[in-house]
């Protein structure tokens, strides 16, 4: 449901598909409704009405979109049909609620709201989470009010529109955790080693993290206690190779705690996706980081370069990534307790953990106050 009753102005959100977009729409919108702007979703089929928190609460509506990177001539062509009467039927939304602003958050199901608000005449604001512009945003961006980024000098960035660095925003609880002590002991008295997004790459993080641990002395091995998530396909088989581990395992394809889980851990291995980066610093954890080689434009090996140079964390190329390379890393990082801490203390120098609120004040000072 909406909060018809609010005196401030409708705020549409477009997003759907992946965390990376969900999660900074929900953040922006459990701003956004703290300050009382009425809000509606704009998705497709695969979002509309899956959404928990803000984004649940509020309306939620569904328009065709098609995906058009990576897939064959005839695909496409179905997708380029999709958009358009996606388009149509955004704009027929968006005439009827007349927002003040859309926000898009990049993904194919974002695009079909956004093009409609350019071609309605309503301001639009792009926010791009990774470091090189996504396909879409350098398109619909031409056109926008102004880009949110949540990393400075973004590759691909049209030079006429207005660029405000706001960082990636992030859910509440996660955010919170900038008030937590960095610890290297979880409360069952164990070192916690988080394992995160297994979904992309699974089989490469199946294969070489459990043999890396294995091959780790005995002693360390039975300090760890390891939160590994993986795809729901692939449980069995890395629980199979974990097989003569002897430390703490739970394996699982979803983790609801997630801000007590980096509340407690001590070391993450994870992808480099913007989500991740930035709660990674914003949790203050020391990480190994190992970009996805297939994302566009190789963007996550962009997105990882800021841990990489200030040593907040290791970052591994894939082609090096493997069992005896990180058994290595691991060992020497378990070993030096001292060093764990100074890579919390660089991964917080990198996080921007206010990222919803810049957000929310530069559309109020942009659009809402300037009256656009």
């Amino acid at each position: 449901m909406s909060n018809k009753s609010s005196s401030k102005p409708l705020i549409i959100l477009t997003a759907g598909g992946t965390g990376g977009h969900v999660f900074p729409a929900e953040s922006l919108a459990e701003e956004l409704s703290a300050r009382g702007y009425e809000l509606a979703l704009v998705t497709d089929s695969r979002g509309k009405d899956n959404y928990h928190g803000k984004l649940g609460e509020i309306t939620n509506y569904s328009v065709l979109a098609g995906a058009m990177v990576g897939k064959s001539k005839w695909f496409k062509i179905k997708s380029l049909f999709k958009t358009g009467l996606g388009v149509l039927q955004a704009a027929k939304i968006l005439l009827k609620r007349k927002p003040v602003c859309v926000v898009g958050f990049g993904g194919y199901a974002s695009f079909p709201c956004s093009m409609a608000a350019i071609l309605l005449g309503i301001d639009l604001v792009i926010h791009e989470q990774n470091s090189v512009m996504s396909r879409t945003n350098r398109f619909l961006s031409k056109y926008a009010s102004f880009i949110a980024q949540s990393f400075e000098n973004v590759k691909f960035t049209p030079s006429r529109t207005p660029k405000i660095l706001t960082g990636m925003p992030i859910r509440q609880n996660i955010a919170a955790l900038k008030d937590r002590q960095y610890t290297q002991k979880n409360k069952n008295n164990k070192f916690q080693l988080l394992i995160i997004g297994g979904s992309q790459g699974a089989k490469v993080f199946g294969e070489v993290i459990p043999e890396a641990i294995k091959q780790l002395p005995a002693e360390l091995q039975q300090q760890l206690q390891i939160y590994h998530q993986c795809r729901k396909d692939d449980i069995e088989v890395v629980k199979k190779g974990y097989e003569g581990c002897k430390a703490e395992l739970t394996i699982s394809h979803f983790f609801e705690n997630m801000s007590e889980l980096y509340a407690q851990t001590g070391l993450i291995i994870s992808r480099a996706g913007a989500s991740s980066i930035a709660e990674i610093t914003a949790a203050k954890l020391p990480s190994i980081i190992i970009p996805l080689p297939t994302a566009a434009d190789d963007h996550q090996t962009t997105n990882a370069e800021a841990i990489g140079k200030t040593q907040a964390g290791h970052v591994f190329n894939q082609k090096d990534f493997t069992s005896e390379n990180l058994k290595n890393v691991l060992t020497e990082l378990l070993n030096s307790p001292d060093k764990l801490s100074v890579m919390s203390d660089r991964a917080e120098k990198l996080s921007i953990i206010d990222a919803s609120k810049r957000l929310a004040n530069a559309i109020e000072k942009e659009i809402i106050a300037g009256g656009r």
